[in-house]
């Protein structure tokens, strides 16, 4: 008697037949394609239809959740990561994608949680370990943060200047500004474009009371991204750190005159009027802030002032 040992022709390994197989790939192309709505039904037919939960794929689990946060469903999108962990433990996309998506939905301690599972069973995994670095920045924990960083670039030294730049606000954070100067140079170097890096490598000049050079950077910022309103008070600000209040003046009229209700430079003219003598206008310039957003920081600064001069 012959005994066939050959498994059924549409059947491939471990029961998963080829027509199973297509149905993922067709669904990988609809997602590919950017239908995200219709990759979710046809992902969510293809998991579900296996009753044998040990056998769904990770694979799909993981296209079905990233379908999700295209559609700016983060909670579903978790729901199907963390499903498909409870029977995945160990796969490493899946653990990388959960552990993302709780950092950018601010769930750093979950986030750190997952980037550990990640690095306890792959030690130099590199998005796990610019991962983790990024969770200790977001709560501050700078020192920590560059210890992940320092494996991190000692494995991938040609890495992407956005790493070199977040490198470099942790030495900003502590004041260690010639390290922070350092790492931002090489980032803006690499992209000269990126006006976040120019303005960061102007904070690191100011912390190294290189005014001027600061200027200049930070103009450098303004000129690639003219339209914002948060850069254009560090010029006035510094100048007027530095007791150039003429100067910081006439660069506070300067932003009024583009936009006259903008809170922190009407404060930057309280504080240079007030300096240079000229207390009447000073209070006139606090009495503005008054009639703004009542809710705001610079209203209940605005109100304390002038309640303290009656």
């Amino acid at each position: 008697m012959t005994v066939c040992l050959a498994a059924p022709a549409q059947a491939g390994l471990f029961g998963i037949s080829f027509k199973d197989k297509q149905e993922f790939v067709d669904a990988r192309e609809t997602y590919n394609r950017g239908d995200y709505r219709q990759a979710v039904v046809e992902l969510s037919n293809y998991i579900y239809k296996t009753k044998n939960i040990k056998r769904r794929e990770a694979r799909a689990y993981r296209l079905l959740g990233l379908a999700y946060e295209q559609l700016n469903q983060p909670e579903k999108a978790l729901e199907v990561y963390l499903e498909a962990l409870e029977f995945h433990q160990k796969d490493i996309p899946l653990l990388l994608a959960a552990a993302s998506l709780y950092q950018r939905t601010g769930l750093t301690d979950r986030s750190i949680e997952l980037y550990d599972r990640v690095l306890a069973l792959e030690p130099h995994n590199l998005e796990a370990l610019s991962g983790q670095a990024e969770n200790y920045i977001e709560m501050g924990f700078y020192s920590k943060a560059r210890q992940y960083y320092d494996l991190f670039f000692s494995l991938n030294p040609q890495a992407a200047p956005i790493n070199r730049a977040r490198y470099a606000y942790t030495f900003l954070k502590q004041r260690n500004y010639a390290d922070a100067f350092i790492h931002i140079t090489m980032a803006k170097t690499e992209e000269p474009e990126n006006a976040n890096y120019w303005l960061l490598s102007a904070r690191a000049y100011k912390g190294l009371n290189r005014l001027n050079d600061a200027l200049v950077d930070l103009d450098v910022a303004l000129s690639l991204t003219p339209e914002r309103e948060d850069l254009k008070t560090w010029r006035p600000m510094w100048l007027y750190q530095a007791g150039e209040y003429q100067k910081s003046l006439e660069e506070t009229k300067l932003l009024l005159k583009q936009n006259p209700d903008n809170e922190l430079a009407l404060f930057m003219l309280y504080m240079n009027l007030k300096k240079i003598g000229q207390t009447k206008q000073a209070e006139e310039a606090l009495k503005k802030i008054q009639e703004l957003d009542k809710d705001s920081f610079a209203h209940r600064v605005a109100n304390k002032l002038l309640a303290d001069k009656k």
